[in-house]
């Protein structure tokens, strides 16, 4: 009895003095938090990508590049400058080069196999990411005739469809047809269903946006989850969704099966090869054939199309900078019927186009999420393992530290300038940066260079007699919220 009340005594004590002189890690400033869904409160989900930008400005100190630490639900570091970019990105690379768990993307994006973004970092990533980059994505492949070919057949079927239409025309519809068919048929071959592929994309899309609550409700409380996502009709939605997505690709690999060594060989052929022949130097499912498919596809297309949106959208508030490029381009391709790939090595001030609009609006504002393995040591701050990274890309390109007049849409800032998308300049990040950088750069490029080049040299374009808005979409991409419809004359 009398050591039970000497616990009682001394427990109280212990605590107290834990509290009082137990070492606390030094963690980056955070506002009030809430029971159980920690800052989502503080979060506007149509724009994630502004309200984090607003809480950087609010609660980062700048002395220490404006870092701050969020429950969503999980502890969450958030990057919105580019001299905290360069630390996580370059300088701790390795602590925070794996991805986080998450409910919708195991469910939904992955399915039950394993992809090249969403993958945990370890050795099926590194081994899927060199197979991606030297079947799809490389410098070597994506130059290849078949591809230059495929793209240069699809940037003419778009060319017609506009000179055929009479009147106000959808273009955001045109460059997701445009971008979808350069990619369905770099996967899958001339003989794939272009449009197959984009009604499964828009499926993804739609299940996320509509279920987004019940998505949030599941991250928030897991261990209900499944529950949650049951009674809210979510699961039946996901296993349709996969059932779908598994008959489509089993389509394909059937029809290559009677095909097989009658054409240049694709990435879906390569990815049977090397499941067949065990030549991909690791295990290979079909479940993850599946989802590196659905990876692929939804990656290059989402970026091509949404880049051209913003671009086109941009000029048309900057009709002095829709000239300029206009005249580039048509001094360079002369009275040819179409702007080849060849011509492309000429144009400096479309690329600059390009840049800037990707600046103001990439693809993807919050790239796709981080998580450390080790802790590490930020500005000072201590950063311990399993803590989720999200990078504010959006912010990072409209930082005033970085960038004179960032609100400004003006391509002349990328002339004569050194500064690229391509990993090592932390303050334009749009397909990230480090081990975990899109490996699709060279892929979206010249599908966006070849489709823009074309749009103005072949056509004047004019708004339908309305106001141009500028409002954005939900999501993890960021197009338009509303269609872009502009009226063509051929020039």
């Amino acid at each position: 009895m009398s050591l039970v009340l000497l616990f009682l005594f001394l427990f109280p004590i212990f605590l107290l003095y834990r509290s009082l002189f137990s070492k606390k890690p030094n963690l980056p400033p955070s506002p009030a938090s809430l029971p159980f869904v920690g800052h989502l409160y503080l979060l506007d989900s149509r724009t994630p990508h502004r309200s984090l930008h607003s809480l950087s400005l609010s609660y980062g100190k700048p002395d220490s590049s404006r870092l701050i630490l969020l429950n969503l639900p999980s502890p969450t570091l958030v990057v919105s400058t580019a001299s905290a970019a360069v630390l996580v990105l370059k300088t701790h690379d390795l602590a925070f080069a794996s991805r986080p768990a998450s409910f919708s993307e195991g469910t939904l994006v992955n399915g039950t196999g394993q992809n090249v973004s969403f993958s945990e970092y370890g050795d099926f990533w590194r081994q899927s990411k060199k197979f991606t980059v030297v079947h799809l994505l490389g410098q070597k492949r994506v130059f290849s005739a078949p591809f230059r070919a495929a793209r240069a057949e699809e940037v003419t079927t778009m060319m017609n469809r506009i000179a055929a239409n009479k009147g106000e025309m959808n273009l955001s519809d045109c460059f997701y047809a445009y971008a979808n068919g350069v990619v369905s048929r770099a996967i899958a071959g001339k003989g794939s269903n272009a449009q197959r592929f984009r009604e499964l994309m828009g499926d993804i899309s739609a299940v996320l946006a509509n279920g987004s609550l019940y998505r949030l409700a599941a991250e928030v409380f897991p261990g209900i989850g499944k529950l949650i996502t049951k009674m809210s009709g979510l699961d039946e939605k996901f296993e349709l969704y996969n059932k779908n997505w598994n008959q489509f690709v089993a389509e394909i690999i059937e029809d290559k099966k009677k095909t097989a060594n009658t054409k240049e060989e694709d990435f879906v052929d390569a990815l049977m090869r090397a499941r067949e022949d065990g030549t991909a130097g690791f295990d290979l499912t079909e479940n993850d054939i599946i989802a590196i498919i659905r990876d692929m596809t939804a990656a290059a297309t989402d970026t091509t199309f949404i880049t051209l949106e913003w671009i086109m959208s941009e000029l048309m508030k900057n009709l002095n900078v829709m000239a300029k490029a206009q005249t580039e381009i048509r001094q360079i391709a002369g009275k040819k019927p179409m702007v080849t790939e060849d011509d492309l090595n000429q144009i400096e001030y479309i690329r600059a186009v390009i840049k800037e609009a990707m600046r103001l609006h990439p693809p993807a504002p919050l790239l796709v999420p981080h998580e450390s393995t080790t802790s590490a040591v930020i500005h000072g701050y201590e950063i311990p393992p399993k803590t989720k990274l999200i990078i504010n890309a959006w912010a990072i390109a409209r930082d005033p530290q970085s960038w004179e007049t960032p609100e400004e849409f003006r391509p002349e800032r990328f002339l004569g300038s050194e500064v690229d998308f391509r990993g090592n300049d932390f303050q334009f990040i749009p397909f990230g940066a480090g081990r975990r950088m899109c490996p699709g750069i060279n892929f979206a490029m010249v599908t966006i260079e070849l489709a823009l080049a074309n749009l103005l040299y072949h056509f004047d374009w004019r708004l339908p007699g309305r106001d141009l808005d500028m409002d954005e979409a939900v999501g993890i991409s960021v197009p338009r919220k509303n269609p872009l419809y502009l009226i063509a004359t051929k020039a």
